[in-house]
């Protein structure tokens, strides 16, 4: 009885680990695999605030460059292109969540207006489907269609992203209208310095915490640090994780707030915007007509101006 009973709790132990295993794998590698739309869509709402930011730079604190090239106008139910562009250096490494050096990844967000949404595979042409590639977009929620996210991918291989658009048609669609709209992108590279959280990455500087002596420092097996700080009579440790680059040593009297790594982030978020036209086909028409017809008239204009001029010629003769 006693050992069937120590048979049962090993077993309980074993599934406890494993489950606590299984947990600890998916909250510190889902993350690492998914971490730009999935730390926006579960911390917000809606990625653009009232004051015009993208919240990503809640996150990716060091401003770079982003550009968006969209169509002047279309006409509705059209697919077209919405190309982002992340530059960045591609010699460039950056800091992984295990303290070692790795290639960049990019993301971008993608806020278009209300009834432009992601164009279905059937409607994109062969050659576009070439520049998309096997980029996996989405909604940044069910109901907000007209809200694209992308990565994290490649930013060697998807640094110019494309988009395939399809605009809506006001005649099946009545909260739509022929006018022009604003659109809005972010995009980023490399990772974040800090969590939806308020916690730490690992790619941003560590400071101290207080003033005092670095007593002691210690390197932790599977990297990082922890560095004690002699203070009042007191130890206060800093933990400092995998990455980032000591820049105090023992016996050094140091500050609070003072650094005590460098700063690996080599990425950053920027965000940009561009305008389209909802044109109604309608009315390219009779811009076209308008036109064709002050140029028939100018035609006409000339020719009676010719004929004019060849009578009172004939008559001046006479």
């Amino acid at each position: 009885m006693q050992t069937r009973k120590t048979l049962s709790w090993i077993k309980d132990e074993i599934t406890r680990s494993i489950s606590v295993s299984l947990m600890l794998y998916i909250i510190t590698q889902a993350p690492l695999s998914n971490a730009y739309p999935v730390f926006a869509q579960q911390a917000y709402e809606n990625p653009r605030e009232a004051t015009g930011r993208i919240v990503c730079a809640n996150c990716h604190l060091a401003n770079k460059p982003v550009d968006i090239e969209v169509p002047q106008t279309v006409l509705p139910d059209t697919v077209f292109e919405a190309v982002v562009r992340i530059p960045y250096d591609m010699q460039l490494k950056q800091v992984l969540a295990n303290g070692k050096r790795g290639a960049l990844n990019v993301g971008a967000v993608l806020i278009l207006p209300e009834g432009f949404e992601l164009a279905p595979p059937d409607r994109i042409s062969p050659e576009m489907k070439e520049k998309i590639g096997s980029l996996p977009f989405q909604s940044y929620r069910p109901a907000k269609k007209n809200i694209l996210v992308i990565g994290p991918v490649p930013g060697q291989k998807y640094s110019e992203i494309t988009f395939p658009i399809l605009s809506p048609d006001p005649a099946t669609n009545k909260g739509v209208h022929f006018l022009k709209y604003p659109i809005y992108v972010g995009g980023n590279r490399g990772r974040g310095q800090i969590y939806p959280d308020g916690s730490k990455s690992n790619n941003t500087v560590y400071n101290a915490t207080t003033t005092g002596i670095v007593s002691k420092i210690i390197r932790k097996e599977r990297g990082g640090y922890e560095i004690s700080i002699a203070a009042d009579g007191r130890q206060v440790v800093d933990s400092i994780p995998p990455g980032p680059e000591l820049l105090v040593s023992e016996g050094e009297a140091i500050k609070a707030d003072q650094p005590l790594t460098s700063n690996p982030n080599v990425g950053g978020f920027g965000q940009g915007d561009a305008e389209i036209v909802l044109q109604d086909a309608l009315r390219v028409q009779g811009l076209l007509v308008f036109l064709t017809s002050v140029i028939l008239a100018q035609i006409f204009l000339v020719l009676k101006k010719k004929q004019f001029e060849k009578v009172q010629l004939s008559e001046m003769n006479f």
